[in-house]
């Protein structure tokens, strides 16, 4: 999905490509979800090789620059929006947190060593090279085209709803854009490893950076962008050994492609609820965040050592776990954007947490139960925690105080998702390509 183990060279320029690309469209935190997983795997303590965000040379060991928080030196204010500005048209990123957008990083070495044909004769490339084909095809190549009508909806959005879709398209830019990192230097590091491998990398970036483009403009048309090429220079940078990227960009596309496909969906039987022309790129877009997880679904076939002990049980609940509780965390405390498109936010979410979670058992060996009457009640308790912990923030109470005051309320959230993963789990990993009905519906 997104990381990094670059100088800058590359993504300097082709960020600054983006800010002015006419192409891509977005779902809103899909990707996002991966902030969860981040930072509850990085306190977990017994996974040694997560660090703090940083841009990472060639070795794990390798000299390191710590990257600083995205923001501006003198900011100004956007009169319409309220939101910070870097300058004229230009937005300060959003501030960021737990459930906000990241971008990542990896073990090369160790990546090459398990794409090396010469390390691994035998490992099993022909559903890797059936994708290459599939991306080579490159269905979507004139789709993500801009017309008059983005504009004039754009002015007719104001108010609170202006904003909410401001953010909206923010954080899609965002993790589009850090797919295309993670995407563009993996291609480049595998291209003699294994040519297939990162030809397919490189063409996921296209679509990547079609997707972030075509954000970024949508983000012009409310007279505000992202300086992309800032971003890359300015972002903290997560880290995750190989086997933790495959399982979360692999959830990642999955429930990016569930989240395109159920807005688009429910916006062609409400037509009057369209209230942007984005939408209405989604049903192709959507196959693009399907082809990529099918892809990962042939690498983590490739490397059946991921899902065939008891250790990968663990980890891929565990991830399940964290991307679910990330989305519906998040789209609840933006339930206004779904109520503006006229949708239940939680009936959204269930419904893109079932599909999603049918289409990874299929190649996960264990996932979580989402039927269970207790993951709803679960989530929506740590939904209310959310809101109880935005409000003692909120509040003029001293530093330490609110402090004391949260406490008790993060150690009901743990205790919460503690409960969630300690539940009986869904056995999986039943998964045949020609039957995944999905892959199906260009």
């Amino acid at each position: 999905m997104r990381f990094f183990g670059l100088r800058c060279r590359i993504h300097r320029s082709c960020a600054s490509t983006l800010v002015t690309d006419d192409e891509s469209d977005a779902n809103e935190s899909h990707r996002t979800a991966l902030a969860m997983a981040t930072t509850m795997f990085c306190n977990a303590k017994f996974v040694p090789t997560c660090r703090p965000a940083k841009m990472q040379s060639r070795s794990r060991r390798g000299a390191v620059r710590p990257m600083g928080a995205a923001g501006a030196t003198n900011p100004g204010v956007d009169n319409t929006t309220g939101f910070e500005t870097m300058r004229k048209g230009v937005k300060v990123a959003a501030k960021e947190n737990i459930l906000t957008p990241r971008f990542y990083t990896t073990d090369f070495e160790e990546m090459e060593k398990l794409f090396s044909l010469e390390i691994n004769p035998n490992l099993d490339m022909s559903e890797i090279e059936a994708s290459l084909q599939e991306f080579k095809n490159d269905y979507n190549q004139t789709h993500f085209v801009r017309n008059d009508a983005f504009k004039k909806a754009a002015e007719n959005i104001q108010g609170d709803t202006r904003k909410i879709f401001i953010e909206f398209l923010e954080r899609s830019c965002t993790a589009e854009f850090s797919g295309f990192l993670l995407y563009k230097e993996l291609g480049r590091r595998l291209k003699t490893i294994n040519p297939a491998v990162a030809e397919i990398f490189t063409l996921m970036s296209r679509d990547e950076a079609r997707h972030a483009g075509f954000l970024n403009k949508a983000l012009s048309d409310f007279d505000l962008a992202l300086d992309l090429g800032f971003l890359t220079k300015n972002r903290k940078y997560t880290f995750f050994a190989p086997k933790f990227i495959f399982y979360a960009t692999y959830l990642s596309e999955k429930i990016g492609y569930w989240r395109y496909i159920s807005i688009y969906r429910h916006l062609q039987e409400n037509p009057d609820n369209q209230l942007y022309p984005i939408f209405e790129y989604f049903e192709n877009w959507c196959q693009d965040e399907n082809r990529h997880g099918d892809f990962f679904t042939a690498i983590l076939k490739a490397r059946p050592e991921f899902l065939d002990d008891w250790q990968a049980k663990l980890w891929t609940r565990f991830f399940c776990l964290s991307v679910y509780v990330t989305m519906y965390l998040n789209d609840h405390q933006r339930s206004s954007f779904y109520e503006a498109l006229g949708m239940d936010t939680t009936k959204f979410n269930m419904h893109v947490l079932h599909e999603t979670n049918k289409t990874v058992g299929r190649v996960f060996p264990q996932v979580i139960d989402t039927y269970n009457p207790e993951f709803k009640e679960r989530l929506d308790n740590m939904v209310a925690m959310s809101k109880q912990l935005s409000a003692i923030g909120e509040s003029d109470a001293l530093e330490v105080v609110k402090s004391l005051q949260k406490l008790p309320i993060i150690a009901n959230f743990v205790g919460e998702l503690l409960a969630l993963f300690l539940m009986k789990p869904v056995d999986g990993g039943t998964y045949d390509m020609a039957s995944n009905e999905t892959a199906l519906t260009y």
